[in-house]
């Protein structure tokens, strides 16, 4: 029987907005919504938060929920599940981003699924974006795929490029959850940093510079990503 297993990644220092994971949203914080709703989806075997924080660690394991200490530092979350599941008995791994909150099951079964395509390796989910400002804002990263919904590439500028204006086009926002066979995942840490990766600052990039495709899946808004102060007012008030 294939073992699945939800693994949110949670540093304490964020960048834009440090701590952001332990900010109260309602009667939680940030990083418990996340836990709790995803094991309300009832999808897992496992569900651990891994994390480089004691006070993540605490907040997680105190209210009964199951965290992993990372037992060294890392650039990027699926680097940092890497390393809590080498020893696990997990076939999928499935990455949520711990700034998540409202991770609904829907759009999580439907990354599973993928999988049922054997030839699947690694899975992650895009939402259609129609609003132009976002479409060219950078910290919105968007996602061109094939006609077999394989991603071809991702990007923080506007791809593709409206250079016709006559052509319809349906502009995708990455949405930071992948799904992984667990091999695929390893073999993704022992490759060095990729030089498209490294410029656009997107992991995903990675894959793709080493001949792995991503299927990707359309789902609706998983709801607010927690990023700034303002970002939690938002899903304070969608609470």
């Amino acid at each position: 029987m294939t073992k699945i297993g939800a693994f949110i990644p949670a540093r304490y220092a964020a960048t834009r907005f440090p701590a952001k994971l332990m900010q109260q949203l309602g009667d939680k914080t940030v990083i418990r919504h996340t836990y709790d709703n995803t094991m309300a989806t009832g999808l897992f075997d496992e569900v651990y938060v891994v994390t480089d924080s004691e006070i993540i660690f605490n907040e997680i394991i105190s209210h009964g929920g199951k965290a992993i200490m990372s037992k060294r530092p890392h650039e990027s979350g699926s680097d940092r599940i890497a390393e809590a599941v080498l020893d696990l008995d997990i076939d999928i791994v499935v990455n949520v981003q711990g700034d998540e909150p409202f991770v609904k099951k829907e759009p999580l079964e439907k990354v599973i699924d993928c999988f049922k395509d054997s030839a699947v390796q690694v899975a992650s989910l895009m939402q259609v974006l129609t609003h132009q400002p976002s479409i060219e804002d950078p910290n919105y990263v968007k996602v061109a795929v094939d006609k077999n919904w394989n991603a071809l590439f991702f990007s923080r500028s506007v791809i593709p490029y409206p250079r016709s204006s006559e052509t319809p086009i349906t502009y995708y926002e990455h949405v930071g959850v992948y799904a992984f066979k667990k091999q695929a995942l390893i073999v993704f840490t022992n490759w060095p940093m990729s030089p498209l990766e490294a410029a656009e600052k997107i992991e995903c990039l990675r894959y793709l510079e080493n001949g792995i495709s991503i299927r990707m899946v359309v789902t609706n808004y998983m709801g607010v990503e927690i990023d700034t102060p303002e970002d939690l007012i938002k899903a304070a008030k969608l609470l």
